[in-house]
């Protein structure tokens, strides 16, 4: 029931705004209120008094800079968000005041409210101050986080010249210019979280987060909340806060699901109305969350044999293999042997502060004999073993004894597909080749003298394997 003498909604907001702009002035040492415009609606006596107003002029209906010069209210209705502490100049003097964007019951911006809280800075100094370093430590852990959710890779660093991986990266470059799901298969450390990395790098939305996770490394009982998020008090222990899953921190960018094959079947469903809906619904909400996310696949299982054994749903097996790209073991491209080889090497001394190794011709035959299970990522590992143990600058066949001969060259031409004998015997050539000018760091001359040929016939074979616009002339050494 109304008082007596309001008569309507109206009076009661008037007699409400007039208590309200009271406690203003009773409670800070100035206060002043501006329209959605910039207009000054209201400005206590205090405020005027500071900033030395004429008391015969009338403030308010002018723009709050003409009175109060520098003012930033009008940035805090732009923007939506208060400055809750900041120090401010009023002439000589320093104050500490708080700005706030004032919202109707839409939400909508309909003018801000300033005010001073504190006049003598310099008792609050260290206060401020302490505010103010903190509020640069959280704006500089944001960026570190941003820069952690972005492409650490490119395709120039997927290192190789066979054919094999040229196909690949070829593929990859078409699958970046669009943006369905690209399902990444291959062995272990073929280097899919690489090409992941690669294909958003290369992008619309390489300048949006990349967020990684390996449906392997989680328990199952965290997988679903690590990538559909949680509610608070959806289940003892999950906080008073929200906490978002992966694909709602990868929204407007790319989520990187390594290891899918792994994912438990009631987890496959939520997964494929995710990438079915665009809509993700955390645990314990009741909402569905719009998101625009595109994923990334990844996978060292089979999984077309595991939708024929069950152990994978055939919608979400179809929905993830839209753009299929496989990558091939290292057994099936040893012609990158020589120049994978210079690189990881380089990378593993420049890590340890130790000159450069290389891998003499005989070292590389070596590797080239063993099956390499682990492909890219064994052979850093091997490599950064030999390195650590033998203190040489050539690393010979010697230097990897512990190394297994896991099939015979004739063995593997047995296994392998039957070609052509001019076909078989290129490849051989081109291959040699390779590792000739890997071992000579190059210097075409010294590779030549490696293969017993001269220069211009080791030319003539590069211009015929397609290999001279790939090795750019070295200083030759005289």
């Amino acid at each position: 029931m109304a008082r007596p003498g309001l008569t309507n909604d109206a009076d009661v907001r008037s007699l409400a705004s007039n208590a309200l702009l009271r406690l203003f002035d009773s409670l800070y040492e100035g206060a002043v209120v501006v329209d959605r415009a910039g207009r000054i609606t209201w400005i206590n006596d205090k405020y005027k008094a500071l900033i030395g107003w004429n008391g015969a002029d009338p403030v308010e209906g002018r723009m709050v800079e003409e009175v109060i010069p520098n003012s930033r209210l009008r940035h805090v209705m732009e923007s939506g968000r208060a400055e809750l502490l900041d120090v401010f100049a009023i002439g000589s003097r320093q104050v500490v005041v708080s700005r706030i964007p004032l919202q109707d019951e839409s939400g909508a911006v309909i003018g801000g409210l300033g005010v001073i809280l504190y006049d003598r800075v310099q008792a609050l100094k260290p206060i401020v101050s302490k505010f103010q370093q903190l509020q640069a430590d959280l704006a500089s852990a944001r960026r570190e986080l941003a820069e952690t959710r972005q492409a650490k890779y490119r395709f120039s660093q997927m290192v190789g010249l066979s054919s094999r991986l040229r196909d690949v990266k070829e593929q990859a470059r078409r699958a970046a210019e669009r943006d369905a799901t690209v399902l990444l298969l291959g062995e272990t450390g073929t280097g899919k979280e690489l090409m992941a990395h690669a294909i958003h790098g290369a992008s619309r939305r390489a300048d949006k987060p990349l967020v990684g996770l390996n449906a392997a490394a989680i328990p199952e009982t965290l997988l679903e909340s690590e990538l559909f998020g949680v509610e608070p008090g959806a289940y003892t222990g999950a906080g008073t806060k929200p906490r978002p899953g992966k694909f709602q921190l990868a929204d407007g960018g790319t989520l990187f699901l390594d290891e899918v094959g792994d994912m438990p079947l009631m987890l496959q469903a939520k997964l494929l109305r995710v990438l079915q809906e665009g809509e993700v619904e955390p645990i314990g909400s009741t909402r569905l969350r719009t998101i625009d996310v595109r994923v990334i696949a990844a996978t060292s299982r089979d999984l077309k044999a595991m939708v024929d054994a069950g152990g994978f749903r055939a919608d979400l097996y179809y929905r993830l293999n839209v753009l299929p790209i496989r990558l091939p073991p290292l057994r099936e491209r040893l012609e990158d042997l020589p120049v994978l080889c210079e690189a990881l090497l380089e990378q593993i001394a420049e890590k340890a502060g130790e000159p450069v190794k290389s891998v003499s011709a005989a070292g590389l035959a070596r590797l080239a004999a063993y099956h390499w299970p682990g492909n890219v990522r064994e052979l850093g590992n091997i490599l950064q073993l030999a390195a650590a143990r033998h203190d040489v600058r050539l690393l010979g066949a010697e230097h990897f004894d512990d190394l297994p001969v896991t099939a015979p060259v004739a063995a593997q031409a047995i296994e392998g597909e039957v070609r052509a004998l001019r076909d078989a015997v290129a490849a051989a050539e081109k291959a040699e080749i390779v590792k000739g000018l890997a071992a000579a760091h190059g210097v075409k001359l010294n590779a030549a003298k490696l293969l017993h040929i001269s220069r211009a016939q080791l030319y003539e074979k590069l211009a015929a394997h397609g290999l001279l616009s790939e090795t750019p002339d070295r200083k030759e050494a005289v």
